[in-house]
């Protein structure tokens, strides 16, 4: 994660490559937009307004990455991103203002990363809240008057305490060493804690959009007293709990909502799947096409530029970068309607995964599938290692597959590594013990695994 204005390019080109195999026509083009983004704000003030982003229509099978490119590109510039399923809106029962929901999820996307990083910098000061809220309910205090005590030793020091204040705060300053310390953590203690009950309405008669429901719901929570509840629970539960409320409490919501506003407009990533399943082919006549073209036409608005209305303000999608992608297999781009066409001007065409670029997607990734069953098995005490000839068996296997039954991309891996370790899995930790060391080579692959490609039939059943 790093600011737009240090990364170029080039570097967020070999970002990517870190989590993602080949596709460099589409990583250099989301490059340049996410690039873009810091040029348009630097810009002279007069041309901000003018510039839109070049929107961009990734075209590709399942299971090549494009949704992994558009996840990790927002990741990488710290950016809000929501990911929408096209195909959602052609479901019984849609109106048109349901294509709203995507920009409302992109402003709820800002709000959580602002008030993270927000709750971030007032950690310090929270936990140190918390801690004496911690020792108060483990030692209370008491009143500044305190009585004489008979000279007797209590076991801190050498010192005998002169009054029961004194007593009261060497006990707290005892307790908030052992806390420290974390000697308390399964230690139960009774704490205060907000409810946070927001009443369930329900509205009779005409229809009422999502939005003013919210507000109706938000309203009346509002005006409703806040409850305080007592609940037992350990140091450990009780600090996260309290952390979390002495954040909130520190934090000036109605800055966070300015600033989610501001970056979910200026930064903002809304991710269009499956965007081929709303575009109509030429040939057929009326049916379903009818309802794909009126979604187009209502999504049309949101990708130019318009006000939505959220519950934590109103968002201006101008500056927005949408990325849609599809598979295009029955339909093709030019099936979408002309205007919408036109507002994703950057068609990227994502290559079919070869056997050799199964073979680095086990090897190279940072989250390569083979180093996170390595991380499962580890916490078993268990070593797991791959031979560098069974991983180029698993990859010529995986692609066997994808080329018999149905191509679904990279996630085929994932079915024939749990079919390959599955029975590893299972004898763990009952057959094979921990300090156990499994070395996967190409004759296990071949003998676990070598009639998934011969048996179709029986491939047809496995994902």
């Amino acid at each position: 994660m790093a600011n737009l204005d240090s990364l170029t390019p080039k570097q967020i080109v070999a970002e990517l490559d870190k989590y993602i195999i080949g596709q460099k026509d589409a990583k250099k083009n989301v490059a340049i937009a996410l690039r873009n983004r810091w040029r348009r704000m630097n810009a002279p003030e007069e041309m901000q307004k003018e510039i839109t982003p070049n929107n961009i229509l990734m075209i590709g099978s399942t299971g090549v990455g494009k949704t992994e490119i558009a996840r990790r590109l927002a990741k990488l510039a710290d950016a809000p991103f929501t990911k929408v399923e096209a195909s959602k809106f052609t479901e019984v029962g849609y109106v048109g203002r349901d294509v709203e929901s995507m920009v409302r999820d992109l402003v709820e996307s800002a709000v959580h990363l602002v008030q993270t990083a927000k709750k971030e910098e007032v950690k310090e000061k929270a936990s140190e809240i918390v801690e004496e809220i911690i020792v108060e309910a483990l030692v209370p205090s008491m009143g500044k008057t305190g009585k004489k005590k008979k000279q007797e030793k209590i076991g801190f020091d050498n010192e005998v305490p002169e009054s029961d204040e004194e007593l009261n705060q060497r006990t707290r300053e005892l307790f908030r060493e052992k806390l420290r310390r974390g000697e308390l953590e399964n230690r139960k203690i009774d704490i205060a804690v907000r409810s946070t009950n927001s009443p369930n309405i329900g509205v009779m008669g005409g229809p009422i959009d999502e939005m003013s429901m919210m507000n109706i719901s938000e309203m009346i929570g509002g005006m409703l007293p806040k409850k305080e509840k007592k609940r037992k629970m350990t140091i450990a539960d009780a600090r996260k709990v309290l952390l979390e409320e002495e954040s909130a409490k520190l934090i000036d919501m109605d800055e966070v909502k300015e600033e989610a506003i501001r970056k979910a407009e200026n930064l903002g990533i809304i991710f269009i799947d499956e965007i081929d399943k709303i575009a109509s082919s030429r040939s057929g006549g009326g049916g379903p096409d009818v309802s794909r073209e009126g979604v187009q036409r209502d999504m049309l608005p949101i990708v130019e530029g318009s006000t939505v209305n959220t519950k934590y303000g109103v968002i201006n999608t101008d500056h927005v970068l949408f990325i849609a992608a599809g598979a295009f297999h029955v339909s093709k781009p030019s099936d979408l309607i002309p205007e919408l066409q036109g507002r994703f001007p950057i068609r990227v065409e994502l290559q079919s995964l070869k056997e050799e670029d199964f073979y680095r997607i086990l090897k190279e990734p940072r989250s390569a599938l083979t180093k996170q069953y390595i991380s499962l098995l580890q916490s078993e005490g268990v070593e797991l290692s791959f031979e560098d000839d069974a991983l180029a068996e698993i990859a010529r296997i995986a692609f066997a597959v994808n080329s018999e039954v149905e191509n679904i991309g990279a996630r085929r891996l994932q079915t024939v590594m749990s079919h390959l370790l599955n029975d590893i899995m299972f004898d763990i930790p009952d057959v094979i013990m921990p300090n156990e060391k499994i070395v996967i080579g190409k004759d296990l692959v071949v003998e676990r695994l070598g009639g998934m490609v011969k048996n179709r039939d029986l491939s047809q059943y496995i994902l």
